[in-house]
């Protein structure tokens, strides 16, 4: 998935990394029919530094999301 995974904990690259792992977690639960365990006061404050900084973090974010939720739901599809 070629993933930036160069920031250390607190770092902008760590957060972004954070909510895309978030994102596709909540995606991936919510195709599965699973309900998610949410943390996410634990990493609001460096979500929304990202986000403050960047108005399309969001949408790349999502993106990259998807494609991770997308990837993990075919090992689901391969044990059906």
């Amino acid at each position: 998935m070629d993933r930036d995974q160069k920031g250390g904990f607190g770092s902008e690259a760590y957060a972004k990394e954070e909510l895309v792992a978030e994102m596709a977690a909540a995606f991936t639960c919510a195709s599965l029919g699973i309900a998610p365990t949410v943390r996410h006061s634990d990493y609001i404050a460096s979500w929304l530094s990202v986000l403050r900084d960047d108005e399309k973090a969001i949408f790349r974010a999502a993106s990259a999301a998807s494609k991770a939720s997308d990837y993990l739901l075919t090992f689901a599809g391969a044990q059906k």
